[in-house]
Formats: C-alpha cells, structure tokens, sequence
C-alpha cells in the first residue's frame, strides 16, 4: 500500500511544488522591483484565490466521481464526468471575463492600500483574468487524470507550465519592461500553454486506455465518443450527482477564500508593510499545503477507488498510513522551518525592513504544518468518498470559529498595537486549520469506513 501512496503521492508532490511556482514566481519578481509591486501582487493574487477557489469543486468533484467509476469499472461514467466537468468549466469562464468589470470595482472595497498599490493590483488583474478559460479547464483535467489513477500527466503539465510562466514573466519584465502587467501576461501564456498540453494528452488517454477497455468490455464501446454520447452526459439526470456533490465542495470553497481573503484584507487595513509580510509568511503555508496535498490528491484517488471496488480492508489500511506519511512530514517541515525560515525570506525579497518585520511572526510558520496536515489529508479522503456534506459542515463549523475568534479577542484586549493585531489573526487562522481536521476525524467511520462495506 505505500508503494501504492508513493506511486501516486510522488508526482503530485512535484506537481503540487510547481503548481504555487504560478504566485511565487510573480512575487519573487515583483518583491524585487517594490515593495509597493510585492504588496499589489499579494492583492492581485488575493483577487484570483478569490476567484478560482470557489471553483475548485472542478478539479475536486471531478476527481472523486471518476476515481469511484475506476474502482468500479465503469469507464462511460468516467467519460461523461470528464465531459461534465469541461463544459461547467467553459461556461464559468466566459462569465467571469464578461463579468470583470463589476469585479475590478470590488477590489478598492475589499482591499486597503496606497493608490500606486491598488493601481498595479488592478492592472495585474485586468490581463490575467483572459486565462480564465484556461484555468478552469485545467482544473476539470487535472481533476480527471487524479481520478483515473495518472498523477504523471498533471505532473508534466504542471512542470512545462512553469517553465513557460518563468520564461516569460521575465521576458516581458525584464526585457520588454512591462512591470505587472508583464508578470500577468506571463502567466496567461503559461496557462493556455498547459492548456493544450492537457488537451493533447486527454485525446492520447481516451483513444488508448478507454479504447483498450472497451475491446474487454461492454461498458464502454466507441460510440462513447461520438457526439451523441457528449450530449447524453449534459443532460439533467446525468449531471445532478456532480451538481449535488460539487454544490456542496462549492460552498465550503466559499468559506475558505473567505478566509484567505480576509487574511489580506486584514493586513492591508494594518497598513502596507504588514501586507507584505503576510505574502511571504503565506509562503510558508502555501509550499507545506501543495506538498502536503500532494498525499491528499493520493488519498483521493485511492478511497474513490477503493470505495467504488468494495474494498474496505484497503480502504482503512490507505487512510491509516495516509494519516501517517502526515505525521512524518509534519516533523521534516516544522525543523525546515525552524532552521531556513530567515533563508527562506530571502528568496523572495531583498527589502531589509519588510524581512525584519517578517521576523517578528516567524513563529507562526513553525505551527502551521502542526495544525493544518490533518485538514489537507481528510480534505483528500472526504473528496474521494464523494462525502461533500460532511467537508461542507466541517468548513461552516472552522469558518464562523475563525471570525469570531479574530474579532472577540481584538475586542477582549482592546486597544492593541499592529504587531497584536497581526498575532490574532494568525491565532484565530491556526484555529481555523485546526477545527476542520478534528470535525472531519470524527466523521471517518460515517461517511467513508461505512461506504466500502
């Protein structure tokens, strides 16, 4: 079982380092310009979290129901679940570009800043929404792949994707001097770049694999690919399980951009030094979550398989080493910490003052792979059980704990000073990621144990 875990965990390790390479990158450039760049970029990505993450149910929902059609050897489920997850994905883009407008005239509302800062956020918003379309269909494929036990072909996708964002970010900054808009740009190329990297490997997967299966069974012949077939999945009685599954994945996406925006919200009302500072220690968080959710992604391949075969003695033995390899993680990123954290500020700005101010909340990197492993590796195991209910709950429960701690203890020990203020909200966040792994540990027999049996 753990050659099994590693087998898939490993490329959505790599897959997962790369993935945050797409803000990283941005920062890195920008932290090297200004501060006011890094702090429009912190809100720039702000905006897109904001955004994107309340779509992530099209790479979730998507992994969880094909994995469960693997396990159960139903390769037309896996066919129209992909279709499924492609035409929500174009839909929702196109409404986002349509929709900018009224969007960017958020921004000012959500968001305090200097007006140069809140100028460049949103003329990096301005270019980078046209990847919309691209975004969101690499979500509804990279979602399928997981599913269908490929963690290498979102590997490779990822991998080239960075490439090309790197590539030209830089290009478009450093040579043609375009600033933020520049770093934008780079990313919309690297996105529609991966994008017809994805394609290119769907159309190898469904003509090789689907079609080999098909020669063994009847569950899946070639008319799964004609366009009468395409139809069938858009129909009502065959998307309401995504819609069912995904509406809930939806909703408690909303509450955790919710979070994640307020976190910069907050600290761009502190002022603009704390702005920055939180964009880099979010660093911190953002590396240990995508490795991390590199055995979460495992975990969902492997319970909706698990779980669609009617296994249940596999299914126990992958959540309990699952659990594990994040307990020994947890350790490896905590000493990591502890020794490279003044490195690793380094990486991403040569400002002196903003890293002596980061300085100051280093200790919060160090609880963060304590008190969130446990919410990325359930996160994994509910999505392949398709027990969106229980992850939406859970989510209501941490989200409503996180403002009213934030904003009760700012009132118990009012008034404070900045440095007090920052404090609380990383106090009431660690208690965010705490709550949803304890809420989702109590339901494991419930709603994942009980569907295998």
């Amino acid at each position: 079982m753990n050659r099994r875990i590693l087998r898939l965990a490993l490329p959505n390790i790599i897959t997962n380092i790369t993935v945050p390479l797409l803000g990283m990158v941005d920062t890195a450039i920008m932290g090297h310009l200004s501060p006011e760049g890094l702090g429009a970029i912190a809100i720039g990505a702000a905006i897109f979290n904001l955004i994107y993450w309340n779509f992530g149910f099209l790479r979730m929902g998507t992994s969880g129901i094909t994995a469960q059609a693997y396990g159960a050897r139903r390769w037309d489920l896996a066919v129209r679940t992909l279709v499924q997850a492609g035409a929500i994905a174009l839909a929702i883009a196109l409404i986002l570009i349509a929709l900018q407008w009224p969007i960017s005239l958020l921004v000012p509302v959500i968001f305090e800043g200097s007006d140069e800062v809140l100028g460049m956020a949103l003329a990096y918003f301005r270019v980078r929404i046209w990847a919309a379309p691209a975004t969101l269909g690499l979500y509804a494929i990279k979602g399928w792949f997981i599913g269908m036990q490929d963690s290498k072909t979102p590997m490779w996708i990822a991998i080239a994707l960075n490439c090309v964002n790197i590539l030209f970010s830089l290009l478009f900054v450093l040579v043609f001097h375009w600033d933020i808009a520049g770093v934008a740009l780079g990313t919309v190329v690297a996105q529609y770049s991966g994008l017809a990297m994805g394609i290119l490997f769907l159309r190898k997967k469904l003509r090789t694999e689907c079609g080999e299966r098909s020669a063994a069974s009847d569950e899946l012949s070639t008319s799964n690919f004609q366009l009468s077939t395409l139809k069938a999945a858009l129909r009502w009685a065959d998307m309401r399980r995504f819609f069912r599954v995904n509406g809930d994945i939806f909703l408690r996406t909303v509450c955790l951009s919710a979070v994640f925006t307020f976190i910069t919200a907050a600290g761009s009302h502190i002022g603009d030094e704390v702005l920055a500072v939180n964009n880099l220690l979010m660093q911190f968080f953002t590396l240990f979550s995508y490795i991390m959710d590199g055995f979460a992604y495992a975990g969902e391949s492997l319970v909706g398989r698990y779980i669609g075969a009617r296994e249940p003695r596999n299914l126990r033995s992958a959540v309990r080493l699952l659990l594990l390899w994040g307990l020994a993680l947890t350790g490896v990123f905590t000493v990591a910490y502890a020794i490279g954290g003044d490195w690793f500020l380094r990486i991403f700005t040569d400002q002196q003052a903003v890293i002596d101010a980061a300085g100051r909340y280093l200790f919060w990197v160090l609880v963060i792979p304590v008190c969130g492993f446990a919410a990325f590796l359930f996160d994994g195991i509910f999505i392949g059980a398709t027990a969106s209910r229980t992850m939406r709950n859970a989510m209501f429960a941490a989200t409503a704990a996180f403002f009213a701690l934030y904003y009760g203890l700012k009132a118990a020990f009012s008034p404070l000073d900045t440095l007090a203020w920052n404090n609380i909200l990383w106090i009431a966040f660690m208690a965010f990621l705490t709550l949803r792994g304890v809420l989702q540990a109590i339901r494991l027999q419930k709603d994942i144990y009980s569907q295998a049996e």
